[in-house]
């Protein structure tokens, strides 16, 4: 046996407390709890019998539910739209109504809108082009405003109705009681807006050949969500935050021009009679294919059909069953093609319209991403319950059930650059995402946007990168670094109605799509993520979660204390600045130090008691070789030692390292994170180290791990991969990285 290879692993520890002279203390001024750590029971809602500690809907939670049967007929000639609805209400509460709140969503396009004038503006009359200039100061205001024909019972008689802007109140007669049902009827018209000149997420599109593409949402009265602890959500609709809506059934007639082809929410009822039987055999053609899209309608037949106008007109009638919403998409111009997808055995249209003005790009890919969407989702989170998913060629990107509206136009050559195949690629995996987050697991968007948007951004993420691992999807941590760095009087915390927030796209996409990607491949792991995340989306499938039901849910089903990264991610604006704040290398020797001695002094220890018995660490000076000391061969004691020892203990232990190092990290962010170290050795192999944010608990200002090892190490690295949004990683290195090699580790920040 060779004695030396060991190492003593147990050394004599003094403790200082025994040998501390009693000093004059002052009695320290109390304070409330500000660690990173402290538990999120002050800002969480507490937990009742409709909302549980666990994160799931408890034994009391309700919902209403809203049905629809609709009339709706498109003017094209005067792009108006038409419609009457009859609605049944079900107060499936345990609470009394009052009234009924009913959004009115086009009111912000009323000549009276109150939504321009919550803007600050200027004249900038040296920047304006006579196009924008005359449309903001010649032209008189478009009025796309809801005309309310009428508003009546079940019977006919006149119902009692108020509007404030985009919000009626349906004043009932008496209150509507638990379990009872209400029935009124409304019909109403408006103008519909040309989106491309005026925005907004419905509306058409018109073409120099005289046609247009009508991509309609929002178009009828719809009601509010009432929940039985949060009461209504009936907050203003300003054009920025979205819906919070019930699910129900909808029976809806669309009466279009009879050459236009169309797509809505739901199951069509009549295709044969407004399809044709070629088009009816190609459809059966699609279902069973899996591999690649089948056109419905081929490029020169929808050319050849926008060469016409009918004068005839013709009814689509769709029913669908537990929506929240519904939206279609007509005109003569479109393309039609679809495929099938396998959902866990079931087999799911994948559909795409689209005008010739969007080839070659949107033949190649978006009937596929809608797929691949599809399939990475259901993954992910639950099985896709509908029977289909569909994308729309328009300049813009919004989603309602199985129909969503999505950019990205070529040349008009037809070519195309790769930022535009990413971007549109991008938006219809977001869109069809959408499906899932908001359209199955409901939340209240207008509220808390980032339950739809960044939870939907995070699983875009990794379809994204399932469709292409090259794909730059611009919701990695490394991609919110210049916006958690930037000037903190423009950001907000994640957690701010979305009216009111600053750079709203890193707000409520970019940054809680980052975070949950970091919590699932750096903090939590991908099989406890995954599991969390699945078991929060079932559980609030077809219902209302809240932002508590999501944290609870994610730490419930992973049995991982996450409060430090609920609070700090999504409650501030706090961001990620971890460093090495110094390094120590140390050796060993029998010969007391300088540092031993006056610690010695400092507590009356006499350090002739402990001879042959102290292990001493000496530092090892910059640009001073270490002594021999630095083996241990001069410890005869340690050998002497060693020989008391049995067999089966000196079997236990360790080589004795050749090198110590006391690495200090700092962390002038105010976020915790975990510290992501890579060790470098002298010959150039590396290791890996991650240590828990909880590092952090007792000191988040800095903290120190030792290293001991039998080879030189030469360099440590913090966040090497770039995975915490570390802010500034120029003191993420030792040594510190020169100039050259440091602007070549910022490209990584830029990917």
């Amino acid at each position: 046996m060779k004695k030396l290879t060991y190492f003593i692993l147990s050394i004599v520890f003094v403790s200082t407390s025994v040998f501390a002279q009693k000093q004059e203390q002052t009695k320290p001024q109390g304070h409330t709890d500000q660690n990173k750590f402290k538990q999120m029971k002050d800002v969480l809602a507490t937990p009742n019998e409709s909302r549980t500690a666990s994160g799931a809907p408890g034994h009391a939670y309700t919902q209403q539910k809203v049905d629809y049967v609709m009339n709706i007929r498109l003017d094209e000639n005067k792009s108006q739209l038409f419609g009457d609805e009859k609605i049944t209400y079900h107060n499936n509460s345990k609470d009394y109504l009052e009234y009924l709140w009913v959004q009115l969503d086009q009111n912000m396009r009323a000549k009276n809108s109150k939504t321009p004038d919550i803007d600050s503006e200027s004249f900038n009359a040296a920047f304006n082009g006579p196009q924008s200039f005359t449309k903001a100061n010649l032209k008189d205001k478009f009025d796309g405003g809801f005309n309310i024909e009428y508003v009546k019972n079940e019977d006919g008689s006149d119902l009692s109705y108020m509007i404030n802007q985009t919000m009626m109140r349906i004043n009932l007669a008496k209150p509507l009681a638990p379990g009872e049902v209400f029935k009124f009827q409304m019909k109403w018209w408006y103008n519909i807006n040309n989106h491309i000149e005026d925005g907004g997420r419905s509306g058409y599109e018109a073409f120099p050949d005289g046609n247009n593409t009508y991509v309609i949402a929002q178009f009828y009265p719809r009601l509010c969500v009432y929940d039985n602890v949060e009461g209504w959500q009936n907050m203003q609709f300003w054009g920025r935050s979205e819906f919070a809506l019930e699910f129900g059934d909808f029976d809806v007639k669309l009466t279009v021009p009879a050459d236009h082809k169309l797509e809505a929410t739901g199951v069509l009822q009549n295709e044969k009679e407004v399809l044709t039987k070629e088009q009816l055999k190609r459809f059966e053609i699609a279902k069973n294919s899996f591999k690649n899209p089948v056109f419905i309608v081929t490029q020169a037949e929808a050319e050849a059909a926008e060469k016409e106008r009918s004068t005839k007109l013709k009814t689509w009638h769709f029913k669908a069953d537990k929506v929240r919403d519904f939206a279609f998409a007509t005109s003569r111009k479109f393309l039609w093609d679809a495929m099938a997808v396998k959902i866990n055995g079931r087999s799911v249209m994948a559909i795409s319209l689209y005008s010739k003005e969007g080839n070659p790009l949107w033949e190649e890919h978006s009937t596929r991403v809608v797929a691949n969407t599809l399939e990475e989702y259901s993954k992910l989170t639950f099985d896709y319950p509908y029977n289909k998913a569909v994308s729309v060629h328009a300049q813009m990107g919004m989603e309602y059930p199985m129909i969503c509206f999505n950019y990205g136009r070529p040349n008009p050559d037809g070519t195309y650059s790769e930022r535009l195949k990413r971007g549109m690629i991008g938006v219809i995996t977001h869109e069809v995402g959408h499906n899932f987050f908001p359209m199955i697991v409901n939340s209240d968007e207008r509220q808390w946007t980032w339950m739809d948007e960044g939870l939907n951004s995070f699983v875009e993420t990794l379809a994204e990168l399932d469709y292409d691992p090259n794909y730059i999807t611009g919701n990695l941590p490394k991609d919110i670094v210049p916006y958690m760095g930037g000037d903190q009087s423009n950001i907000s915390p994640i957690m701010s109605q979305g009216d009111y927030v600053y750079q709203f796209g890193p707000n409520a996409y970019t940054k809680p799509a980052a975070g949950l990607y970091m919590l699932r491949q750096t903090i939590m792991g991908p099989e406890l993520f995954d599991y969390a995340f699945r078991t929060y989306s079932q559980r609030w499938m077809f219902k209302h979660p809240t932002p508590a039901d999501f944290f609870r849910s994610m730490e419930d089903a992973s049995a991982m204390d996450l409060d430090w990264f609920w609070r700090g991610w999504f409650y501030t604006t706090d961001y990620t600045d971890i460093g090495v704040k110094d390094v120590k290398e140390y050796y060993l020797t029998d010969k007391p130090t300088e540092k031993a001695i006056e610690q010695a002094k400092r507590y009356n220890m006499n350090l002739d008691e402990y001879k042959d018995k102290l292990v001493y660490y000496a530092e090892v000076e910059e640009g001073v070789a270490p002594t021999d000391a630095k083996s241990t061969k001069d410890f005869s004691f340690l050998n002497d030692y060693i020989d008391s020892l049995s067999d089966d203990e000196k079997s236990k232990l360790k080589e004795a390292p050749k090198h110590f190092y006391e690495v200090t990290f700092e962390k002038p962010g105010g976020l915790v994170m975990p510290i992501i170290l890579e060790i470098t050795y002298e010959d150039g192999t590396k290791e890996r180290k991650t240590y828990p944010a909880q590092i952090w608990r007792y000191n988040e200002n800095e903290v120190k791990k030792v290293f001991k090892t039998d080879k030189a190490i030469t360099g440590f690295v913090v966040d090497p991969d770039l995975e915490t949004a570390d802010v500034d990683i120029s003191n993420n290195s030792w040594p510190k990285q020169d100039t050259s090699n440091f602007d070549q580790f910022k490209e990584k920040v830029k990917g």
